[in-house]
């Protein structure tokens, strides 16, 4: 068969994917597998399958270092399990037996080995294998992943971490140590690592905390639990006895786990800061006893020897580091259990059905009332949803900016927030024991929504160790891949772990704006900039390297950025002058305040190898946050990746302003022109009004209202008109938003006169009024003095005639 041979190359740093759909490359793998399996049975073809695979990768995947170490076995069953046992764990087939499931979910996977001296050595191999990821459109039956999942955990390889996601995923994924939980949760969430499995409780110690509230700062979702059994061992060097031993090392929480067995044996504990890391510390010392060359990364405290020290830690770790498990099992308690979980970029909640039981997790806010939580509750018992576990963790400083955000919207102003929001506030972790998608607990989600202030479904997903969707078909995928029968592999660096990547920057446009990055970018990368104007001396101010126009093609010549920060008028036709093919395989990101026309032109008008971001940072030169150097913290950076292959330089560049600690928000360019491009240009047409002539002249005392308005003005009064215009042209509700100023500065001037010509009219009348009342009272006091003249007039008339009467009729 001939056929065209069609490959799409997804190259980045870690990430390069081939594809190839040649029926004649097919056709010879497959006659080629049946007669391995014919001849020499089922292992040929296994190893047959990898060669392949190698083969196929065609030899462009960057080198990896690999730890490895054997792979523990068992008589009783193959290491890729049964049949029935996948279809148990991916939800098919659901287990009728109680005790079966308990011990599925109680007891690992495989069994562990005992560590023998004739064990050797974890050694580090180097093998060239293509490191792409599982493409989320493409079923498990249609494209194979050309490496294994690669799963992150916190501590040393052999941690109880490692020994859950392998109970869980199995021997054939890649683990990945990291020093700290932050360092997983931006390991998956930066696509060096697929899925992080992290511990969130233990049955005697409680919840672990970091991780709550790590689950709020990354957008990461629940996939998977399970419920990893900790066995305490005993280790020591080959040769040591347990009676030798006289001091103990491990975690504090180990060494209090196995107080009482510490104790009966007069071995004091000695802390470090890993179980795991303390096996790591005898081996290294031991080897550094052995071969005076050999450096330890960490030294054994003083009082401590390999000959009088043992480690606790788990029997993988024992496996891992070589050393000899002096006795199992010896923690006080034998119903210590962790939860972990599996933590992913997408959602498995619609692999969810009827026949797998599903947990989701959830976390809300509620107001300070009385019966709040009880109402909340409600919503899930009124409808037969049962919990399994709750709890209650104080808000995160970037929550409570939230609630204070929501609590303005609403109405409140910044005296009354105080009196509205307690000084101590909480979130409340709940986990229910259905699926988000069921409809009951649509209903009770809807009714918390309408209770609580805050609500966030941290994850949907099968209960008791179960893999369904994109997780299980991953790890059918990784069983084919048997690198060397019996080892495991252990990712120990990611490409991240280089320190600051070191890029090279090109600024298009160095008016204030592109200063104000310029400054910023060149305190550690490499930076350039290209303007029609000899910005030369402002780019040696700023240690930045000018470019005339002319010089192009030197410009982007060994760039790795190109940053357009030239005004929305002349964005198009800056873009249309950038020599296709000295732009591609770069990255170019926009900072337009408007998102939409910048992004559909990039799109158009470059080639397809060229990665895209569009970005809008929030604050600039005029802005309080950035008037020093080193004052960006809490300052929003919105961004999308339109289009990244290369997803090293694109989070180089997107760590400039993580490291200098933005606010970082991912949202479309779409989703920012609806939620923002209103707002600012809002801002500049007041910022202009204001700034007009001397409306706004400064006071020796000025209210908080003044002093906003004269913080609006000075922050666009800085920005150039042709900024200002482009938000006027490529936002299409400008006109609109002029048309709704003046007819609300005309509804005010209506309202201003129709209130003076009330008051003169009131006036007037008050003034007519109080004439009449005086003309009245004068009428009034004329009638009551006539009246009062006509009685003085009868009364001196009546006396005179009495007086002419005689004496004798007086």
């Amino acid at each position: 068969c001939v056929s065209s041979q069609k490959k799409e190359f997804n190259q980045s740093s870690h990430q390069v994917m081939i594809l190839y759909s040649s029926s004649s490359i097919i056709t010879v793998v497959t006659i080629s597998v049946i007669f391995m399996v014919v001849v020499f049975g089922s292992k040929c073809s296994n190893v047959f399958l990898m060669v392949s695979s190698f083969v196929i990768s065609d030899n462009t995947s960057t080198s990896r270092s690999y730890y490895t170490r054997p792979l523990p076995t068992s008589s009783s069953s193959s290491s890729n399990g049964s049949a029935d046992d996948d279809n148990l764990r991916s939800g098919r087939i659901e287990s009728k037996d109680p005790v079966h499931s308990q011990q599925q979910q109680q007891q690992p996977q495989r069994q562990q080995p005992t560590p023998t001296a004739s064990m050797k050595r974890p050694n580090l191999i180097t093998t060239a294998t293509a490191t792409s990821q599982r493409n989320p459109r493409t079923s498990s039956n249609s494209l194979k992943s050309s490496t294994p999942i690669r799963v992150c955990y916190q501590g040393e390889p052999g941690a109880y971490s490692e020994k859950s996601l392998r109970e869980l995923l199995g021997p054939n994924v890649i683990a990945v140590p990291r020093p700290d939980f932050e360092s997983c949760y931006r390991a998956v969430a930066s696509r060096e690592c697929d899925y992080a499995c992290l511990p969130v409780e233990n049955s005697l110690g409680g919840s672990i905390h970091d991780n709550y509230d790590l689950q709020l700062k990354y957008d990461l979702t629940i996939v998977a639990e399970h419920e990893c059994r900790v066995r305490h061992c005993l280790h020591a060097i080959h040769g040591v006895k347990k009676s030798d031993v006289q001091y103990c090392m491990s975690h504090p929480q180990a060494l209090a786990q196995c107080d009482n067995y510490l104790r009966g044996l007069g071995i004091k504990p000695v802390p470090v800061y890993d179980t795991a890391g303390a096996v790591k510390l005898l081996k290294e010392n031991a080897e550094a006893k052995k071969d005076p060359n050999y450096k330890p990364q960490r030294a054994l405290p003083e009082i401590c020897s390999i000959e009088n020290t043992a480690a606790i830690a788990s029997e993988l770790a024992g496996v891992t580091y070589d050393l000899n498990c002096l006795e199992k099992g010896i923690e006080d308690d034998d119903t210590n259990f962790t939860r972990f979980l599996l933590l992913g970029r997408a959602s498995v909640a619609q692999y969810l059905n009827k026949n797998v039981p599903a947990k989701t997790s959830i976390v809300f806010t509620l107001p300070n009332t009385p019966g709040a939580l009880y109402k909340a509750l409600a919503c899930f018992s009124l409808r037969e949803i049962d919990f399994s576990k709750i709890e209650s963790r104080p808000t995160s400083a970037s929550l409570l900016n939230y609630l204070k955000f929501k609590n303005r919207q609403r109405g409140g102003d910044r005296d009354s927030q105080a009196a509205d929001l307690p000084r101590f506030r909480y979130c409340f972790y709940l986990d229910f024991l259905a699926s988000e998608l069921d409809e009951n607990a649509q209903n009770a989600l809807h009714h918390l929504r309408e209770q609580a202030e805050f609500c966030r479904i941290l994850g949907s997903y099968p209960q008791k160790s179960r893999l369904v969707g994109p997780v299980y078909d991953a790890v059918q995928d990784a069983k084919r891949w048997n690198i060397e029968n019996g080892n495991q592999m252990t990712q120990m660096t990611l490409p991240s772990d280089e320190g600051i990547m070191k890029i090279n920057i090109g600024i298009m446009g160095y008016g204030a704006y592109g200063k104000f990055l310029g400054r910023k970018f060149a305190e550690k990368h490499s930076v350039r900039c290209i303007d029609v104007l000899d910005k030369s001396k402002e780019a040696e101010d700023t240690g930045v390297e000018f470019y005339p126009m002319f010089e192009m093609e030197s410009f982007l010549k060994d760039i790795d950025v190109l940053v357009i920060t030239v005004p929305m008028i002349d964005f198009e036709s800056a873009v249309s002058s950038l020599p296709k093919d000295l732009i591609a395989n770069k990255l170019v990101v926009e900072v337009c305040p408007l998102g939409t026309v910048p992004k559909n032109i990039l799109m158009e008008q470059l080639p397809d190898s060229t990665d895209i971001i569009s970005s809008h940072i929030m604050f600039g030169p005029s802005t309080s946050g950035g008037t020093t150097r080193n004052s960006w913290d809490g300052q929003p950076m919105v961004y999308d990746k339109v289009r990244v292959r290369n997803e090293r330089v694109a989070n180089a560049y997107l760590n400039i302003f993580e490291r200098e600690r933005c606010q970082m928000v991912i949202m479309t360019a779409e989703q920012q022109d609806a939620h923002m491009a209103d707002a600012e240009f809002v801002t500049h047409l007041t910022g202009r009004l204001l700034g007009c002539g001397t409306m706004l002249p400064p006071t020796p005392v000025a209210s908080r209202e003044y002093a906003a308005l004269c913080d609006v003005t000075d922050m666009t009064s800085a920005d150039t008109f042709d900024l200002f215009y482009g938000m006027y042209k490529y936002n299409p509700r400008a006109k609109d938003h002029i048309s709704m100023v003046r007819e609300n500065l005309a509804k005010v001037e209506r309202q201003l006169a129709a209130k003076e010509a009330f008051l003169a009219a009131r006036a007037e009348i008050q003034n007519a009024d109080r004439q009449r009342l005086v003309a009245e009272c004068r009428q009034l006091l004329h009638e009551v003095a006539k009246k009062s003249s006509l009685n003085a007039g009868g009364e001196e008339k009546l006396v005179g005639q009495k007086s002419a009467l005689p004496v004798s009729e007086k």
